[in-house]
């Protein structure tokens, strides 16, 4: 809880530090739903990035303001448009040009005005691995900048979409600055051209991305926030009274969690130690999903060092958490600790195998 609060406030005071536009961070909920850390989240005025009309109860019902919601996601539902007509959320972040004449006939038929931002696919590569890259051509997000263009004369006759502004989300796990600066220079010549075509947008969201240390989580448990705002600051020529959006999700409470795991049994097999754990993908699916390491520590004094395959129980060759990690000699019952897990953990879990839900902890 203490290292949550330390790290929104580097963010805020970073961001209050660097960037001359008026401007607000949502935090992406779907990174950790956590009634707990919603708590902390609102308590220091943080919006919220939603990508789901669940995730919207779950925000209104967390006490936050619908006022500083903002809706992305590339295939809501009727309802789920409805759901954020009803509350007047901030805005939706429009991610295909059919979805909008959708939410126009229905902001229409619920006599709404429906605030949205265009969420455009730059074509860049965030240098990230492939399954969290969101602002490549043959990624499914957003909509190519020159179709947006050919879209506005139709778009002016929307009586019931109030264009607003453009929004951006190139990835996820974004450790490359020069990224950054990228997605700034382009939203600087795209809002440009828009200004050229008549149109006086009011907000900018460049969404989030901003990746965290998983190697040395205790070295550097926070985030580079200010060479992140001074970056998109340096980077970003459009007038200081337009409002700049960020929505952060691992980034602020990815250091904020782990999970603790028991050893069930160890094995050798043609030289190679596996030490099985009470732990699977089921409950830490990053691994599985995207080839991800995070950092593993054995609760044990031993100064006698051997190499492992860490593993879980499920019945997947794909359960693994790491190979020929150096670890002190395990024995069954040993307590192992994998770091980093406050983002996409609990919130990916789930009971494949018939396995119980992970526990989930506040301290």
């Amino acid at each position: 809880i203490d290292l949550l609060r330390d790290t929104l406030d580097a963010a805020k005071n970073s961001s209050d530090a660097y960037l001359q536009h008026p401007h607000h961070i949502h935090y992406a909920l779907k990174a950790n739903d956590n009634p707990n850390l919603l708590a902390i989240i609102k308590q220091r005025q943080i919006g919220i990035d939603c990508v789901s009309g669940g995730e919207i109860k779950k925000a209104i019902e967390a006490g936050f303001n619908a006022s500083d919601i903002v809706f992305a996601g590339v295939g809501k539902q009727d309802w789920e448009i409805i759901l954020a007509l009803e509350h007047n959320i901030y805005a939706f972040n429009c991610e295909s040009l059919q979805e909008l004449e959708v939410i126009n006939a229905l902001a229409n038929k619920h006599k709404k005005i429906a605030k949205t931002m265009l969420r455009v696919n730059p074509d860049i590569d965030a240098k990230t691995h492939k399954h969290i890259s969101t602002g490549k051509y043959d990624n499914k997000f957003g909509i190519m900048f020159d179709d947006i263009i050919s879209y506005l004369a139709k778009l002016n006759k929307f009586k019931n979409i109030q264009l607003i502004g453009l929004h951006y989300h190139i990835g996820s796990q974004i450790t490359r600055t020069s990224v950054f600066a990228k997605l700034a220079s382009t939203v600087t010549e795209h809002y440009r051209i828009m200004l050229e075509e008549g149109y006086s947008l009011t907000d900018i969201n460049l969404g989030g991305g901003l990746g965290i240390d998983y190697k040395n989580p205790q070295k550097n448990p926070l985030p580079n926030f200010d060479k992140y705002f001074a970056t998109i600051n340096a980077h970003l020529n459009i007038p200081k009274t337009i409002k700049l959006h960020f929505e952060l999700g691992r980034s602020l409470i990815g250091q904020c969690g782990i999970l603790i795991s028991s050893v069930l049994f160890i094995k050798n097999t043609a030289g190679t130690n596996f030490a099985i754990i009470d732990a699977g993908m089921n409950d830490l699916m990053r691994p599985a999903l995207y080839n991800a390491r995070h950092n593993i520590v054995a609760l044990i004094p031993s100064e006698q060092m051997q190499t492992y395959h860490i593993v879980g129980p499920v019945c997947e060759s794909t359960d693994v958490f790491a190979k020929n990690l150096l670890l002190p000699i395990l024995t069954r019952g040993d307590k192992i600790i994998i770091e980093t897990c406050g983002a996409y953990g609990r919130v990916l879990a789930n009971q494949y195998n018939s396995r119980n839900l992970i526990s989930e902890f506040t301290i």
